[in-house]
């Protein structure tokens, strides 16, 4: 295992070829690294790139424009046609535009059982239980590994690489593989099946067994295992690939280590993932954006609380978690249970600082809190009266000032105005205390439960108060009207206590966007993180460590960590953010794209294992 220093790498590859099911097809985080990279991988392979995705016509609207392919790509076109292996060639909207063909595999599904006995003959991959979740990108890979042969066969060079992503797209490295094709190829796992099945599960992974200096990792039997949790036929895709691949990779260091166990495969290289930080503000850019969203988020905080009790909005911090609700893994309970804490050494101190820690974690919902919208637009509309008198509020300012006269509401907003403020503030007047979500959320929410059991209950004595936002952040949801990176930069920290993160892109996005965060030893980003050079005082990003420890011990770090950080004054806060920024860059596609360039060439040296 090796990981590139910045240096020259070329190509020895003619032709690379990346397959996964996230070309043109938004699922996960695959995506964020296909699309960002893109253009940094046009810039070594130029016209001799070209990615592979499944054709999904309601996905492909503004994100795919097909071309008439040339003479060559369409004769082989035509001939995959006969056998019901529709391809639609052209180039994906997004910076590079790079070339793509996406596969329309809908012919070939009801073959999946000839597929799948293929796999069983050639690699003993057991799919007798496995449901339409696999026999889909299974049956679509099949294809691409058909179409990368008859595209190799008569339209590029001898010397192609074929770069396939996770379990889903392993069967076309295998039918490659049993082709006895000249496409070199490397497999990459960016999350083993059977390791976040386990996680997701309670297995605690990384930590040693009682009385022994060996993982739990170690211990584990992946067949008994993956058979024990009904996911063996994606886990024997996946091992299969990693073991017939000319090069194996993944994306950290902690995921080496997954895989090693699991898929009895070391890396032969690691690829970190990456962001275009090109496409990121300066750091002078996001202060100046960073001013502006706080005052979304100061607006958003008077109509949501200000109804029923008021604090100092000008001491108020603002917390966010975001990620996929996955509870355990990213960490939503350590994160609940640490702002309780936070909450009691906040309020035992009786601090007048405020905490607004929000949960942007989508899941379903049943409509936005009706008395939340009639805050909102009691609120506007009192904005808007301040609006329209406001070059009469500035000239009675200005008067007063010069006139050396007290300040007043009556003297500079006048008798009937005041009044009328008045009136409208007490319409806006709520009992009891606010909502704990934006959104009705199933009666048995686990972050409602969790919420509850951390005592978090957003009284008016609670210096912690939570907004879980269960829906996604488009910029356009009637509420915060922000969107992903919007609400970031208007926060101040972002806390990623995950158990399970095999990279972990949010905090990177954080720091690219100038916002401090918090992850841990056990997230792949916060391993590489843990090799910087960092400034002591003003780590910027900092590491939580959570391997060999118990939950109660990182609750307790977590809170601590947060105590610590809502003392900070503002110009430690600006150089946390400072620091942020410029760790983020390390993590440059410009620089971490050699890493892929150079398992490409491995493979065509025969440098893997």
């Amino acid at each position: 295992m090796d990981i590139i220093e910045e240096k020259d790498v070329k190509p020895a590859a003619d032709f690379l070829i990346e397959v996964s099911w996230e070309v043109c097809n938004k699922v996960g985080g695959i995506y964020t690294v296909l699309m960002s990279k893109a253009a940094r991988m046009l810039d070594y392979y130029d016209g001799k790139y070209l990615l592979i995705g499944p054709y999904f016509a309601d996905k492909i609207a503004g994100n795919f424009v097909e071309e008439y392919p040339k003479e060559d790509v369409n004769k082989a076109f035509n001939e995959l046609k006969k056998e019901g292996i529709y391809c639609h060639f052209g180039k994906w909207l997004i910076e590079g535009e790079p070339k793509v063909i996406l596969i329309d595999f809908s012919r070939w599904i009801n073959k999946v059982n000839e597929i799948k006995k293929w796999l069983w003959e050639g690699y003993k991959i057991d799919s007798i239980r496995a449901g339409y979740d696999y026999d889909e990108p299974v049956t679509w890979a099949y294809c691409a590994g058909r179409v990368i042969e008859k595209y190799n066969d008569c339209c590029t060079s001898k010397k192609t690489v074929a770069h396939f992503h996770e379990w889903l797209a392993g069967a076309g490295l295998l039918y490659l593989k049993s082709s006895n094709s000249n496409v070199k190829t490397v497999f990459m796992t960016h999350a083993t099946n059977l390791g976040r099945t386990l996680a997701s599960n309670n297995f605690d992974l990384y930590s040693n067994q009682e009385g022994s200096n060996k993982s739990v990792l170690e211990k584990i039997d992946p067949n008994k295992e993956a058979y024990n949790f009904q996911t063996e036929a994606k886990h024997m895709v996946e091992f299969a690939s990693a073991q017939n691949a000319d090069v194996f990779t993944t994306v950290s260091e902690i995921t080496m280590i997954e895989a090693k166990y699991l898929l009895k495969r070391e890396a032969d290289i690691l690829l970190p993932n990456g962001l275009d930080m090109e496409k990121f503000p300066t750091f002078e850019e996001a202060s100046i954006k960073h001013k502006s969203l706080r005052r979304v988020m100061r607006e958003f905080a008077m109509y949501y609380f200000f109804p029923h009790y008021t604090f100092d909005i000008n001491e108020t911090l603002y917390f966010f978690l975001a990620g996929r609700y996955e509870f355990r893994d990213k960490g939503i309970d350590v994160y609940i249970e640490a702002l309780g804490k936070l909450n009691d050494m906040l309020k035992k101190e009786n601090s007048e600082k405020t905490v607004i820690a929000f949960i942007w974690v989508p899941t379903q919902t049943y409509g936005v809190v009706p008395t939340l919208l009639e805050n909102k637009t009691n609120f506007m509309d009192i904005k808007q009266n301040l609006t329209e008198s406001e070059q009469d509020i500035e000239s009675s300012i200005l008067q007063a000032i010069i006139s050396e006269k007290k300040i007043s509401d009556k003297n500079i907003l006048g008798d009937s105005l005041v009044m009328e403020f008045k009136k409208k503030i007490l319409r806006m007047k709520k009992k009891g205390n606010p909502m704990m979500t934006t959104h009705y959320v199933d009666k048995n929410d686990i972050i409602m439960k969790a919420l509850s059991d951390s005592k978090l209950n957003n009284t008016k004595e609670d210096r912690v108060k939570v907004v879980d936002y269960p829906i996604y952040l488009t910029g356009a949801d009637g509420l915060l009207d922000t969107g992903y990176y919007e609400s970031m930069q208007g926060c101040h920290l972002g806390v990623f206590p995950s158990y399970y993160e095999p990279w972990g892109y949010t905090p990177l996005e954080a720091g690219a966007l100038g916002v401090s965060s918090v992850t841990t030893d056990l997230a792949g980003f916060g391993r590489f993180i843990m090799q910087m050079k960092q400034k002591k005082e003003t780590p910027g990003i900092f590491v939580l460590k959570r391997q060999n420890k118990k939950d109660s011990e990182i609750i307790d770090d977590l809170a601590k960590f947060m105590y610590e950080f809502v003392k900070l004054s503002k110009h430690e806060r600006v150089q946390n953010k400072i620091e942020a920024k410029r760790l983020s860059n390390e993590c440059d596609w410009k620089s971490l794209i050699k890493n892929y360039i150079e398992a490409h060439n491995m493979a065509i040296k025969g440098k893997g294992r």
